[in-house]
């Protein structure tokens, strides 16, 4: 995967909290619904001579099923890849290529069948392995790889990118999550229409140039960041675990077996389906002129037909959960325990509650920190709380999540148990009023900071609107200014019990020692610490100098707009590269 989409995804991930409370100022929005569905989200503000703009689909991981997980995540790489008119010397020769290839596809996944056949019969070990291919599939195989290498031979890399660059745009970038898919990018306020063009463009005619090689793409970004991570495995197979009863149980990444074997042909129904404009919000943040915008859009995201069938609802529930289910695991990484409740998912009345909750627990002033991590007698390192964050499930069921690491000479357990002891002093005792004050004042300042930059608004309209109506950025700091002791008290009582709970107790193995990247990552807010870690692996795995220059350079401009809390993970990421981008160039001279 490419460092240009999904580096400043580090940055977004604490500004897409949902919920959070903001001072007394709204975003002002004004929505519009073209006839063929599509709806138009415009925010103006007039302070800088720029649009943020972006356009969010209503799809994420829960809306696969097992033997296409992850094609929503594909579909994130394959948006990049062209059109008709983007990306291809010689377009017709390009589509008749891809033709000829699905036709070789479609012996080859005969082929695979048999494989996995042989598989099931104990005859082969690993069909992955070269030895354990059909020879009809070797002589097919080498077919395809001829029109690969033809194909490259017209392909025009990153135009898309280029484009707009040339045109003075920033930031352009997307994000898969488990309910959504967004693409953003800020544009200079003349070129207006060429983002109307452009992003309409690749939904009218997006062509999938590269797709199985983009799969494998996708295969090895798994295999960075999860099977080569200390915790990858365990931390997907506890979330597997707990959200057993929901799409939400498989990874955003997809099964490795599901990625390697998505087709073109699953891959463009499920694009008719999901990406139609019915299925979509088109955001604009920034100094625009309103009647120019909705003429725009008429002119060009009018002209996409609306979706032949509605992308189907979510109706799998989930059930209740009446276990204390334990999972013990060891790794290459420090002692930890991690706490999971089952909660409510968005916009629900207990969700505002649990926000507050998970505040009252967090950062040096929280609870957890003074009881766990700052006494003598200390069992933590860090601790920290959360209620249905960013890049974790919220749109359909909810978690309340507590992740703290063990101190030298402590176990998983004894943090586990004064995570506990915590949660009960919460049930039994209400909260002062003067600390429940402090939450709420802590909340609104960073929800005024939330609010400085068309960025992070339009990053956070998009996210409202996908978990379900963008004008819950104004109505849930209302909602969280109304909680009470009470409330608090009351929902703890209510979900953080023990036959709704799941711990996690992970110890290091024997002889491993703290890596380097487990000690810079100590100082940032465990909640973002996840979507790090894949950025520096992707960092770390990038071959293309040039590459890593542009995305470098593009992380430096958007440096003076990332909020304070956020500041120590994004320069994690950058000090990375820039080590990344030295070791590149030294080699490129030998």
């Amino acid at each position: 995967m490419t460092i240009r989409r999904h580096v400043l995804v580090v940055a977004a991930a604490a500004a897409l909290l949902l919920g959070g409370p903001a001072a007394a100022q709204e975003v002002k929005g004004k929505e519009h619904v073209l006839p063929n569905g599509m709806k138009l989200l415009l925010v103006h503000r007039p302070d800088e001579p720029s649009v943020s703009a972006g356009w969010v689909a209503k799809v994420g991981s829960v809306n696969e099923r097992v033997g296409i997980t992850g094609i929503s995540h594909l579909f994130e790489h394959m948006m990049f890849k062209g059109t008709t008119t983007i990306g291809s010397k010689d377009p017709k020769r390009d589509l008749e290529i891809i033709a000829e290839q699905e036709k070789l596809r479609d012996g080859m996944r005969a082929e695979e069948s048999k494989m996995r056949a042989a598989w099931r019969r104990g005859e082969v070990d690993d069909i992955t392995k070269p030895e354990s291919r059909t020879a009809r599939y070797k002589e097919l195989d080498a077919k395809f790889d001829a029109l690969v290498k033809e194909q490259r031979d017209l392909l025009v890399k990153n135009e898309f990118d280029r484009i707009y660059t040339k045109n003075g745009a920033s930031g352009m970038n997307a994000f898969t999550s488990n309910d959504m898919t967004a693409y953003f990018v800020t544009v200079p306020k003349n070129k207006l229409e060429l983002w109307f063009w452009m992003e309409s463009d690749r939904l009218k005619d997006p062509v999938f140039r590269e797709f199985y090689a983009e799969r494998d793409v996708v295969y090895e970004e798994r295999r960075l960041s999860v099977e080569s991570t200390p915790t990858g495995k365990l931390d997907e197979a506890f979330d597997s675990i707990f959200w057993h009863s929901t799409p939400y149980t498989w990874p955003v990444i997809g099964y490795p077996s599901d990625v390697a074997n998505i087709t073109k042909a699953q891959a463009d129904d499920y694009f008719a389906t999901y990406y139609a404009p019915n299925n979509l919000t088109a955001v604009l943040v920034g100094d625009f002129d309103e009647a120019e915008a909705l003429r725009l859009a008429s002119e060009y995201f009018g002209r996409i037909p609306r979706g032949k069938v509605a992308p189907p609802e979510v109706i799998t529930l989930p059930t209740k959960w009446q276990y204390d289910l334990l999972f013990e695991g060891e790794a290459d990484t420090n002692p930890t325990a991690r706490l999971r409740w089952h909660t409510v998912p968005f916009q629900h009345k207990d969700s505002y509650a649990l926000e507050v909750l998970a505040e009252l627990l967090n950062d040096r002033t929280g609870r957890l920190y003074k009881a766990m991590v700052l006494p003598a007698d200390a069992v933590a390192t860090q601790a920290s709380a959360s209620h249905n964050p960013m890049g974790a499930p919220g749109k359909y069921a909810g978690s309340f999540a507590i992740d703290a690491e063990a101190k030298e000479g402590r176990t998983p357990a004894e943090v586990a148990a004064k995570v506990l002891a915590e949660i009960e002093r919460l049930k039994t005792t209400p909260v002062p009023a003067d600390e429940l004050q402090k939450v709420k004042n802590n909340l609104a300042a960073f929800s005024f900071r939330r609010l400085s930059s068309n960025f992070f608004i339009l990053l956070q309209l998009m996210v409202n609107e996908a978990y379900g109506d963008w004008r819950e950025m104004n109505a849930g700091p209302k909602k969280l200014d109304a909680v009470t002791a009470a409330d608090v008290q009351r929902v703890a009582q209510t979900y953080l019990v023990k036959d709704n709970q799941a711990t996690a107790l992970i110890t290091r193995k024997a002889g491993s020692a703290p890596s380097a990247e487990d000690a810079a990552l100590a100082d940032v807010p465990e909640g973002m610490r996840p979507m790090i870690k894949q950025s520096l692996e992707r960092v770390g795995a990038e071959t293309d100098a040039a590459k890593l220059k542009a995305s470098l350079e593009k992380m430096e401009a958007q440096s003076a707009q990332v909020p304070p809390e956020m500041k120590k993970g994004f320069d994690l990421v950058v000090a990375k590269a820039k080590e990344r981008l030295a070791e590149l160039e030294t080699a490129g001279k030998k």
